[in-house]
């Protein structure tokens, strides 16, 4: 029989099975809710099929049989993704994403943050989803900086106007530090600099200056830097470096976990 279904709403302790199952690596929390509706998911013996039932450190849960492996401790990676790459972890189109690449080496990972198919440069990944999404926070006013090609011959005081944030197509854009760094013929590159970033965001504010994006790369997500990695190179954060910037404490709870 099914476990019984929690009551929508209602306060429950712990947290939900989907969230461990991902924790524990065995797949995303979209691909553990589908195996939890396949039933291939059980709690103390029991078949769930309710994504939202929670679960303690005392819980007992199976994936097709197999008890969850135990957490490792939360770590991080600086990897230096090439273009080409959806950072996805599938694509419908079929295109090549940064997942096939690294899953070899790292096992299952997720990413704090994006770069679109077309970027390159620093992508931070964590076995921690929790730490992706610490990371992330807009609460921590972490910068993301990336160097930028772009085709034509850019208007300086429109680059400093950039500051006090910019309106495309109806859309309202947030303060963005573009800065002109040097002419090449048809080409220029720039250094580019923002807080919290849309989707294309840089693409977006710069072709509306008629300036094209030719490359884009990133170049730092706050105080991590891309320094010298090749394209495809992975580097692991020291977990001492990583509990610095986390403002001294150990991060999420997965860091401790040593069941």
């Amino acid at each position: 029989m099914a476990a019984e279904r929690q009551q929508p709403g209602a306060a429950q302790p712990g947290e939900r099975i989907a969230k461990r199952i991902a924790r524990a690596g065995v797949c995303s929390r979209r691909d553990a809710e589908r195996l939890i509706a396949a039933g291939r998911v059980a709690l103390s013996g029991t078949v769930v099929r309710n994504p939202a039932t929670n679960v303690d450190d005392a819980s007992v849960i199976t994936v097709d049989g197999a008890p969850l492996p135990v957490p490792a401790p939360a770590r991080l990676w600086r990897y230096h993704k090439p273009p080409g790459l959806i950072t996805s972890h599938r694509d419908p189109q079929g295109r090549p994403t940064v997942f096939e690449k690294v899953t070899a080496q790292l096992g299952y990972v997720v990413s704090v943050g994006r770069l679109d198919f077309n970027s390159e440069g620093l992508l931070l990944l964590t076995n921690d989803g929790a730490l992706a999404r610490e990371l992330e926070h807009p609460s921590r006013g972490w910068r993301r900086r990336y160097r930028v090609r772009v085709r034509g011959a850019p208007d300086e005081g429109a680059l400093a106007a950039l500051g006090k944030g910019v309106t495309v197509d109806g859309v309202r854009y947030g303060p963005i530090e573009a800065r002109f760094d040097r002419q090449n013929r048809q080409n220029a590159w720039l250094t580019v600099a923002l807080t919290e970033g849309r989707n294309r965001e840089i693409r977006i504010v710069l072709a509306h200056l008629g300036l094209p994006v030719s490359r884009l790369i990133r170049t730092a997500y706050g105080p991590f830097q891309l320094g010298g990695l090749a394209r495809g190179e992975i580097a692991e954060v020291p977990p001492r470096v990583l509990r610095d910037q986390l403002g001294g404490k150990r991060g999420p709870a997965r860091a401790d976990r040593r069941r």
